[in-house]
């Protein structure tokens, strides 16, 4: 098992095809409905080249760009960023701070442009334990962009999965109290439905960069039958061409959910 999961470590940095070439390969008719990327190695990045952490987080934010680019263009229905944990607050504060002005600015300079592409943004995790000045622009963001139809770009900020689990149980529980749940009726369907992520489809491709292989408490009861696509590439150098590379391979895998 662990050399079938190698054989996905260390995809091409740089594929040594086009954009076009690439784009040619990939079938509209079977991509991915909802993509979800682990943007891990923004501090290393950073750290390489002698410049400070948010150097890498801001190096990230270009990347983040031409994602949701490609994935819009390409006609994705999701796609989600794992952004900032519920474990990201033991960073040096000077990152955590950075990290949470990086939606501020995002709003300042990208807003526009995913207005004009019908995006609508959305938001999993605590807003409420975020800083007052992030809450209002993942508002305004969601605000905004409520009524667009195309791409739903999913930020998922203070997050974490298992707390996502907990909340999910005690609402369950709670409908359980109250008599409108039974029980004996609990099934994967109405566990979904509590989730953050209700009314989205579970991810059918999970990206994550930085050679990093782990999912980091991320979406664990949506990852059920994701296919995983793990690169050593640093966030800050993955390319719209290795966004292609991992559809490309997602293409080529069969997906027996459990069957031969």
């Amino acid at each position: 098992m662990l050399e079938s999961i190698k054989r996905f470590v260390g995809n091409e940095k740089k594929p040594n095809r086009s954009k076009e070439e690439l784009l040619a390969t990939i079938k509209k008719s079977s991509l991915p409905q909802h993509i979800a990327i682990i943007t891990d190695g923004n501090g290393r990045w950073a750290k390489k080249r002698g410049l400070p952490r948010t150097a890498g987080h801001a190096a990230g934010m270009k990347r983040v760009r031409e994602a949701i680019r490609a994935a819009d263009e390409l006609g994705v229905k999701v796609l989600t960023f794992y952004s900032f944990s519920t474990e990201n607050w033991k960073r040096p504060q000077e990152e955590v701070d950075y990290l949470m002005k990086l939606p501020i600015e995002f709003l300042k300079t990208d807003l526009k442009e995913l207005i004009d592409r019908n995006v609508k943004v959305q938001m999993i995790g605590e807003k409420s334990k975020t800083p007052s000045k992030t809450q209002a622009a993942l508002l305004e963001f969601e605000e905004k962009t409520k009524q667009n139809t195309g791409l739903i770009l999913n930020f998922a900020i203070n997050y974490g999965s298992r707390d996502e689990i907990i909340l999910a149980f005690k609402e369950i529980i709670d409908e359980v109290q109250k008599g409108n749940i039974d029980k004996d009726n609990i099934n994967e369907e109405i566990v979904s439905q509590h989730l953050l992520t209700r009314g989205l489809p579970d991810p059918d491709l999970v990206i994550r960069t930085s050679g990093e292989i782990r999912v980091s408490n991320f979406l664990l009861w949506q990852l059920a039958y994701s296919e995983l696509w793990f690169t050593d590439a640093l966030w800050p150098d993955f390319t719209p061409e290795m966004f292609y590379l991992a559809i490309e391979d997602f293409q080529r895998r069969s997906r027996r959910y459990g069957a031969v």
